[in-house]
């Protein structure tokens, strides 16, 4: 599923400044958890001598964060946990001491036939999180796990392995989430995902958000006081990164949709910092300060995260893009569009096209990231090539005049990079390549033009962008812009402003896309909608409502 890990690139900028650090005074942490946060040992220095806590001994119960699991192969799943007994506080409630975690994995839900049990240890350098391998098991199977910590047993999590590699299986249904900012919303889409029908969860990016959140939870309207002081700053240390993803998982939905179904994540850029472009930041400061930022990030992201151990970061470095299989059905190819990229054109935002963006140097994902993809498409026999990733990736006018003004931080501010890709896929046969997309905080239908500027173009995919689950507040099913984009755009089929999430099934003849949403967010309890749905036919790219 995995490459080989790569040799991190800007270790010499983490190490200096982690040097500078003292004086610089960039973070407000230790020099010990500096150290940390580039330290590349797993687990790290002086982690295998730390001592031992009697998990009988643990002060309440540890799994107030939940169970999850994510990137599921033929004869393997990937369970995780974390012990956080008092999940607000820096430590999660725990001395730094390693803990031995139980394990078990079952074929029915009352844990009657458990088929693997283990014991796991959670390292306090890994702020006790958990990620367990379980190997050999049966293709396409669903199973049922649980983890167990003194007297304390978890919430039990369901989870499923992938077909055969080689089968052809008959159908698979995916989850798409984005856009999850706690404090513009409860997670009610969630809620109804969890009790919803599908194999696998794809998270496109924004897990969680850098920015302040008051002691209200902002438009969730807690009673004042409710969540400490500690959250009320953008998140730049490793403590803050970890301790919003604490505050993330706290919600009660989020749990459930991870319990519920194994999880395929990537993210994008607020898990460190809005719009940041590789090592350049989103206010332009020196690169070794946010070189260190970005560890911190990646860290307690992979801490957090269903990941395997191949996704453990180097520093600054996490190799994030993946391939996985669903038998013969289809092919995953997750993509990381932050980390390699170019600088955002023109300063970013809204702006024309011209020499800057259309450098055919500049790239969206770096070239080995590029190179990877092409290839795979080369040797894939899969029916539906999928690319989970983060940003627009059709071209999106914002005027119905020309020229029109483009995003940057989109694949309009990369359309050489975007060329090359679908001419990598043409020259590679692809017939049914489909484009998932979050970030924008719509749900959006594209069809994918083999030349956008001409409408008669022979279309050659198909792009599903899913809305957000909380991000920009309750929306609107007809945002202001809606006549605009649509007139502007003839091959946007579907756009809709409302917050929630989308389902995809692939089929052996045909893909369905059903855009669900929640009339609203600030409050709880919205009921879902399915907005609309379109069906894309094998062989035949181009979306028709259902």
């Amino acid at each position: 599923m995995t490459p080989a890990r790569h040799q991190p690139s800007h270790a010499p900028e983490l190490r200096a400044a982690a040097r500078s650090l003292g004086r610089r005074r960039f973070l407000t942490t230790t020099g010990a958890a500096a150290a940390l946060a580039f330290s590349v040992n797993l687990p790290a220095a002086g982690a295998a001598s730390a001592a031992e806590l009697d998990a009988a001994r643990l002060p309440g119960d540890p799994f107030t964060l939940g169970v999850a699991s994510g990137d599921p192969l033929p004869d393997s799943v990937l369970l995780w946990t974390r012990l956080a007994p008092a999940p607000y506080q820096a430590d999660g409630g725990l001395p730094a001491r390693r803990v031995t975690v139980q394990w078990e994995l079952a074929l029915d839900e009352r844990f009657r036939r458990v088929v693997r049990r283990g014991a796991a240890t959670a390292h306090p350098e890994f702020q006790h999180t958990v990620h367990v391998e379980v190997g050999r098991l049966q293709p396409g199977r669903v199973y049922h796990y649980r983890f167990r910590a003194g007297r304390w047993t978890s919430p039990a999590g369901r989870t499923r392995t992938a077909p055969a590699p080689g089968s052809r299986p008959a159908g698979l249904t995916l989850g798409l989430v984005s856009c999850q900012r706690y404090d513009e919303g409860y997670y009610t889409a969630y809620r109804h995902l969890a009790q919803d029908d599908v194999d696998v969860v794809f998270h496109l990016g924004d897990y969680l958000y850098e920015y302040a959140v008051d002691s209200a939870g902002g438009s969730r309207g807690l009673p004042k006081g409710t969540l400490p002081d500690l959250f009320h700053h953008e998140t730049v240390t490793l403590e803050d990164y970890r301790l919003r993803y604490a505050l993330y998982k706290t919600d009660p939905d989020l749990r459930a949709a991870h319990a519920a179904h194994p999880f395929v994540v990537t993210w994008d850029d607020h898990e460190t910092e809005n719009n940041y472009a590789d090592d350049v930041s989103e206010t332009g400061g020196p690169a070794d300060e946010f070189l260190l930022r970005r560890a911190a990030a990646y860290r307690a992201y992979w801490e957090n995260m269903p990941l395997r151990s191949p996704q453990l970061p180097h520093g600054p470095d996490l190799r994030l893009y993946r391939r996985l299989h669903w038998g013969r059905l289809a092919q995953f190819d997750v993509l990381d569009t932050r980390q390699y990229r170019s600088d955002q054109a023109y300063g970013d935002g809204w702006q024309y096209g011209g020499p800057e963006s259309e450098d055919p140097r500049r790239t969206l994902t770096g070239a080995a990231q590029e190179r990877w993809l092409i290839d795979g498409w080369r040797r894939s026999d899969a029916l539906w090539n999928v690319v989970p990733q983060q940003v627009t990736f059709s071209q999106r006018y914002n005027s119905t005049t020309l020229p029109s003004k483009l995003s940057m931080d989109s694949w309009d501010g990369y359309p050489a990079s975007r060329e090359r890709v679908l001419a990598g896929a043409r020259a590679a046969g692809v017939e049914n390549l489909m484009v998932l997309t979050g970030d924008v905080h719509v749900h959006y239908a594209f069809d994918i033009k083999r030349d956008f500027s001409d409408p008669g173009s022979r279309t050659v995919g198909t792009e599903i962008v899913t809305s957000s689950i909380t991000s920009g507040g309750n929306g609107s099913a007809k945002p202001s812009n809606w006549n605009t984009l649509m007139a502007a755009n003839p091959h946007l089929r579907f756009f809709n402003g409302l917050r929630g999430y989308a389902t995809v099934s692939l089929g052996r003849e045909l893909a369905r896309a059903d855009f669900k949403t929640v009339s609203h967010v600030t409050t709880q309890g919205a009921p879902l909608t399915t907005a609309a749905s379109f069906v894309t036919e094998a062989g035949e790219p181009g979306l028709k409502p259902a």
